[in-house]
């Protein structure tokens, strides 16, 4: 950002800010049906799936709550892993409709905490998680650009740039590549897609445009839940003997003991926008025809990447900012459908985007603007994912809180999820490096 305003503007974000990237969930709420449909624009991609309308089981072995990339990875690892046991997904609206769907698809190795005890190679897990799947989301891991401006980290590390640096911008300061670091990019309207057809050929149900109102912590589980099918509205019980919480900022409601464990778990809602095609001539000016993505290493925060037809995602921005809360006493999930992007502090979030990416280069003064969206992202104190089970009954796990590693850390702990229901796999104990 280039104006003292767009800077004051972008520091408000601080240390969550730099986390975005990608990925994120779907609302529960207690005894409430969503108002309206949020706005939060359109992504340069389509996710193709959609479930056909069938009758809800009455009880089932594994139920799934959420279809983004978490919950679909579950649902098809259950299935497979389980054959002879049934597995039903719920989702609130669509498939990929919270922030598995508005991601800006950009890759990156480990947790937002970094290696994580027990994790495993999380980059090689989600590869081979795709491949034994049959997805083909376009994923390309070719190393990921760390850039800056001046000689220290937002952490304190001091950085250099390197030798023969492809990019060379004008961002608040001379911005270089600085290091290289693993990962890449993937399509994620094509990742949902393509687990949601792996849960269903595997033999899972899902069931769109149904949420769960509540939860009886009994035994087995009693799911209260509420769709529309062909106009008329329907409220059922459905029993399952466990349940896999996979709608992250969703998830605050009824995992709010978890996540006060932690101390903080924060949603925001943070932005990208998609260009026109450019030519091959400016994308060698910018530095990015190798297809390697970036992001700062240093305030103020930006991200980006190459799309597949030639043109550019940048991203940037939180609302609320960091360190502040939804107004009004809102809950999370229906706090951030209020957002539009349209107007208000969203609208100014991608404004400033834009002005700011119009500076970088002068290949990108006049670039055309096709898409403006926002995607929720959940943070948790000290960016350590929330994987355990719900205090009120043992059978239900609560999934979530990437802080901006959900990309590919999202299906690779939803394998892990679907493996531990299998009795294949322990919960980690992470919780305790908080």
């Amino acid at each position: 950002m280039g104006t003292p305003q767009e800077v004051e503007a972008d520091s408000q974000d601080r240390r969550s800010d730099w986390l975005w990237n990608y990925g994120h969930g779907r609302r529960i709420e207690p005894g409430t049906m969503a108002k309206r449909k949020q706005n939060w624009g359109k992504t340069p991609w389509a996710v193709s799936f959609r479930s056909q309308t069938a009758a809800l089981q009455e009880h089932v072995d594994f139920a799934v709550v959420g279809g983004g990339f978490t919950g679909l990875s579950a649902a098809a690892w259950l299935a497979r892993l389980a054959p002879k046991k049934s597995v039903l997904l719920l989702e609130a609206a669509s498939v990929g409709n919270g922030a598995s769907g508005r991601t800006g698809g950009m890759v990156l190795a480990q947790s937002a905490a970094g290696d994580l005890r027990g994790l495993g190679n999380v980059l090689r897990g989600y590869r081979r998680i795709l491949n034994e799947l049959g997805v083909q989301a376009d994923l390309d891991l070719p190393g990921v650009w760390e850039v800056a401006r001046g000689e220290k980290s937002m952490e304190g590390k001091k950085v250099r740039p390197l030798k023969g640096s492809p990019i060379d911008w004008n961002d608040s300061g001379r911005v270089r590549a600085v290091g290289k670091v693993p990962g890449g990019t993937v399509d994620p309207g094509k990742v949902v897609s393509g687990l949601a057809q792996a849960a269903v050929k595997f033999g899972a149900q899902i069931v769109e445009g149904t949420e769960v109102l509540k939860i009886e912590y009994s035994d087995p589980l009693r799911l209260h839940v509420r769709r529309t099918v062909r106009g008329r509205t329907e409220e059922k019980v459905v029993n399952a003997e466990k349940v896999l919480l996979a709608t992250n900022a969703g998830s605050l409601e009824l995992a709010g003991k978890l996540y006060e464990a932690k101390k903080s778990a924060e949603p925001k809602l943070t932005f990208a926008l998609a260009t026109a095609p450019v030519t091959t001539k400016e994308i060698d000016a910018l530095g990015m025809n190798s297809g390697q993505p970036f992001y700062t290493v240093d305030f103020p925060y930006l991200w980006g990447r190459k799309l597949r037809n030639g043109g550019m995602i940048f991203g940037s921005g939180l609302v609320p900012a960091f360190g502040k809360t939804l107004r009004d006493g809102a809950k999370p999930w229906s706090g951030l459908e209020k957002f539009d992007v349209r107007r208000g502090e969203a609208a100014e979030r991608l404004r400033s985007l834009e002005e700011r990416v119009r500076r970088l280069h002068p290949a990108l003064k006049q670039v055309r603007i096709t898409h403006r969206w926002g995607g929720p992202i959940l943070i948790t104190k000290n960016f350590v994912p929330m994987f355990r089970r719900h205090p009120k009954n043992g059978n239900v796990l609560v999934l979530g809180g990437f802080s901006g590693h959900g990309v590919a850390l999202s299906v690779y702990l939803g394998h892990k999820a679907a493996q531990h229901f299998a009795g294949h796999y322990t919960l980690p104990t992470w919780h305790s490096n908080s």
